[in-house]
Parts: C-alpha cells; structure tokens; sequence
C-alpha cells in the first residue's frame, strides 16, 4: 500500500506505567493501523494446550461481555476497516487497518476484545470445526506440512517443536475457562506493545491507550528455556503427491546474534527474492529442476532458524539436494570478490527499502523491535550494520550452513 508518510517523522515510543509500551509511525495516509502485539505464542503452551495461542487468536473474535460476534465483524467492516489477528510461535497480533479518523473506535475493539472476551462455548465449537479443516488442509499440503515436520525434528525436545496449529487430539480438549486462562497468564502489560501508523499525535495515542489498557496487570516475562542440540538428519518421507517438497536446514544465531546482519545477507545471497539468487540460478535458470527455491532465516529470542525449500520431480531429488549443498559450500569457502560483495550490499538494502511500501509489515516490524529490543533502530542504523559486514563475516556465518551442519527432510 503506497502512501504520503513524511520520511521526516521518525517512530516514537512509550511505556506506560504499568509496563506496557506502545509505538507510534507518525504518517499522513488515507488508511491508517493500529494493533497490539503479545509476546506469546505457540512456544509458550503447556502439553496439553498445543494449538491454544492459535485457537485464542482466532476465538477472541466471537464475543465479549458487551458485543455479540456481529457487532465485533460490523464495528469496523462498516467503515471500510478490517479487523484479523495471526499467531507465530513466539507473538500473537490483533490488528485492525482502517480509513483515517478511525482511530478511535479501532482502540476501543481491540481493548474490549483482548480484555472482555468471553469465549461462548458454542462458538468455540464452531471456530473448532475451522481450525479443524485448517490443520486437515495444512497435512494435505506437503509443502507446508514439510516445514512443521522439519522443525518437529530440527527442535525436538522443546517447545519450539510442535506446530502452531496443534492437532484434532489437543483441538477437541480447548473450553472457555481454558482460553481465558490462557488469555490471563500471556496477555498482561508486560508482554503487550502497541502500534500505530497514522496522523493523530502520539502523545495523544498513549493517553487513550493508558485509559484503554490501564487496568491490564504487568504479569511476568515469558519462560523459554533455549533448545538442546540435535543431531545432523536427512529423510525421506514418502507420501502421495506429485512433487518432492524438501526443506535443508541448520540452526542459527536469534533475534540479540551479533551475526544477524551478515546472516542475513548471506541467506539473500543464496535464495532471497530476486531471481539472480545463487540457488535460483543453480537449479531453475541454468537446469529448469524447480518452478521456485527460497532461502528464509526465522528468528527467535534465543535461537533461529534457517532454511532452504525447493518442491520439484521426485525423480530430480537428489540432484536438486546436491545443488544446494553444493552452493551451501561455495558460499562458505569461496570469498566474495570485493565487487560482488558491493553488489550484494546494494541489492539488500535495496529491497529493504523497497519493503517499506508495506506499511502493515513495516508497523509490525516497528512493534516486534520494540518488544524485543526496546527500541527502533533508524533506517541508517542498519545500513551502517550491512555496509560493516566482511567477506570473512560472510565466509565465517556460512561456514555454519555446511552440507554437513545441515538436516534436510523430504516429503514425497
């Protein structure tokens, strides 16, 4: 979504007395966001309750002590708004996007949604039947359930293993007292940061967002406790489908790594976006063996992960494997010419900035930075970071994402 922002206007952010943080994007645009974020997720659930952050999120809409189902979809949809919500395995969002001069009645929903929800039970058995076709479609999908599977096994052991949509077992088991315990112990001001993107003074969103949220206790910090290593593995999964959908992967630094601006060059250089990525080039410019292959690096509080996904003929598998551990070891022993790494830099931060024009993800990105951080870092922050990163830093995180530091798993 394009929009007027004033380059000039630079994020503010708060905290409120009782420990929650908000962080405004001054902007002038026709549609304007505003959203809390929670540092809560999947990772957090107790066995037993594998799926709830999810089914929270998607259950939080059908009622509070003052507003029927109907009443919550209409309160924006009537003005053009849009009200949703997404779970990961570390947050949950609740986020509205509406037209400008809204502002208010988007604060009010969300407050009274992640404060007064009642979660009927009839309705949870509706949303149950959802969810429900949600998981069935992601196990009939291979080359989504490919990435569950591979972090069941790359995170065994931890809570980082399961996957965010639960299963039909711990889905039947969910009630209304579970989902509002669940809504006691995680969504508390402590682990809320709010966010906004718009025209309307900060000063005067943190004033209404003290008045809506003034009563939400602090709560404590979550408890993660950092995955044990696992060993090196490679299988094959055979399963009904057409394609080879193969996920390669390694362990990594997380969010606080002080290798995170060249790992993520790196991972541009083998398989971002653009179509001169090397793993592009290897396996569909040069040999035509896969319609798409991405590199992607995912980002925890105390570990990451990345990975590389192809989905080709079955019969092509293991060519298309040996192409990327073999592009995982040029990267890792063949220094970037001086020029080539000029050209990568440039091609990064170029993207970064083209990124920007999403201002649903940039407001997130401002909000995730500021839960975990406690800040947001200015535009020529990170490009200093990128333009600091070396050959050797670039040759010293691959050599982390070895073929031989690498899992890889294959469904199909």
């Amino acid at each position: 979504m394009m929009s007027d922002t004033r380059a000039d206007c630079r994020p503010v952010v708060f905290m409120l007395p009782g420990g929650m943080r908000l962080v405004c994007c001054p902007a002038v645009s026709p549609a304007e966001y505003f959203g809390v974020a929670v540092n809560a997720g999947s990772r957090d659930e107790q066995p037993g309750e594998y799926g709830l952050a999810h089914f929270v999120e998607h259950t939080i809409f059908k009622g509070t002590a003052r507003r029927r189902p109907h009443h919550i979809i209409n309160r924006m949809e009537s003005v053009g708004g849009e009200l949703n919500a997404f779970t990961s395995k570390e947050e949950t969002y609740v986020y509205s996007a509406f037209p400008a001069g809204n502002l208010t009645r988007a604060m009010e929903l969300v407050a009274d949604l992640m404060q007064n929800s009642v979660f009927p039970a009839a309705e949870l058995d509706k949303e149950r039947s959802v969810v429900g076709e949600e998981i069935d479609a992601c196990l009939d999908t291979p080359a989504e359930r490919v990435y569950d599977d591979f972090e069941d096994m790359v995170f065994a052991g931890s809570q980082l293993s399961h996957n965010i949509l639960g299963s039909a077992d711990t889905l039947a088991g969910f009630s209304s007292e579970g989902c509002r315990r669940w809504i006691e112990r995680n969504y508390t001001a402590g682990r809320m940061t709010a966010f906004y993107y718009g025209a309307v003074a900060p000063a005067r969103v943190c004033r209404a967002l003290e008045r809506l949220f003034g009563d939400v206790r602090c709560g404590a910090s979550p408890r993660r406790t950092a995955p044990a290593p696992v060993a090196v593995f490679g299988e094959r999964r055979r399963v009904d489908s057409h394609q080879a959908n193969t996920v390669v992967g390694a362990r990594v630094g997380g969010i606080y790594s002080p290798d995170r601006h060249a790992l993520a060059l790196v991972v541009n250089i083998l398989g971002g976006p653009g179509m001169n990525s090397r793993l592009n080039v290897a396996l569909r410019e040069r040999r035509g063996l896969v319609y798409s292959v991405e590199a992607s690096l995912t980002r925890f509080t105390d570990c990451g992960l990345f990975t590389v996904y192809y989905g080709c003929d079955p019969a092509d598998n293991d060519r298309c494997l040996e192409l990327v551990r073999t592009q995982l070891r040029v990267i890792a022993e063949r220094p970037l010419t001086p020029a080539a790494l000029r050209a990568a830099k440039k091609q990064f931060l170029g993207q970064v900035q083209l990124s920007a024009v999403n201002v649903e993800q940039t407001v997130m990105n401002a909000a995730r930075s500021v839960m975990f951080r406690g800040e947001v870092a200015p535009a020529e922050e990170l490009v200093r970071r990128v333009e600091a990163v070396t050959a050797d830093d670039v040759m010293r995180v691959a050599a982390d994402l070895r073929p031989e530091c690498c899992s890889w798993l294959t469904l199909g």
